[in-house]
């Protein structure tokens, strides 16, 4: 359908005119029952205007202050002032004679040459054969029978005694006797039992035994 067919379109102008009359009958309505007067007095009425201020926020802080730049001042360089040179005085001091005593010669000094070390004389050598040496422990021999029953009265034997390191009669040898062979076994039998002090060295002693009939 186009354009000139719809403007020719009878449903259409219909309800077009149909609109318009409700717009009239609707002012009628409200001029006849005082609508409008009371539309007009309210328009009269003075208008009130608030004014509404707006609120202004409060400004923000200022900004602190840039901290202080501390500026030394520049350094100045001392200069090295040399001292003045000042001369020093020279006293001239006259030459002092000191008089020299002359002194007479020293005798040169003799060091003693040190005296010898002090030697000690060895031990005279310990004779071969001791006599009069005195046990530390006797036993005195018997006066044999054969002598009493054959009437001898005295008696003398000389022996000679082996004694060892520790002091002890190791061997006994008859030298001399009067009479003879008949003290000797007494006489061996009882100095076998002797004993001398300890020397730590082996000598031989020489004892005398006399024989008296009381």
């Amino acid at each position: 359908m186009d354009f000139a067919r719809q403007q020719r379109d009878p449903a259409r102008h219909l309800i077009g005119i149909t609109f318009v009359v409700l717009i009239h009958a609707i002012v009628i309505y409200a001029l006849v029952t005082g609508l409008a007067r009371k539309a007009i007095e309210v328009i009269k009425k003075p208008l009130s205007a608030t004014i509404i201020e707006e609120i202004k926020a409060p400004p923000p802080p200022p900004p602190p202050p840039p901290p202080k730049r501390i500026v030394e001042p520049p350094k100045t360089q001392q200069t090295y002032v040399p001292p003045p040179d000042v001369p020093v005085p020279t006293t001239t001091s006259e030459p002092v004679i000191t008089s020299v005593t002359p002194t007479a010669p020293t005798e040169p000094v003799v060091i003693a040459p040190p005296a010898p070390p002090v030697v000690e004389a060895p031990p005279p050598p310990k004779p071969a054969i001791r006599r009069g040496a005195v046990p530390i422990e006797r036993v005195e021999p018997v006066y044999p029978r054969e002598a009493i029953k054959d009437n001898i009265a005295s008696g003398k034997v000389v022996a000679r005694l082996q004694v060892d390191e520790k002091g002890l009669v190791t061997n006994v040898t008859i030298v001399e006797a009067n009479p003879r062979r008949v003290f000797d076994r007494e006489v061996i039998k009882a100095l076998s039992q002797w004993k001398f002090k300890p020397e730590g060295d082996r000598y031989i002693a020489e004892i005398e035994i006399t024989f008296v009939l009381n």
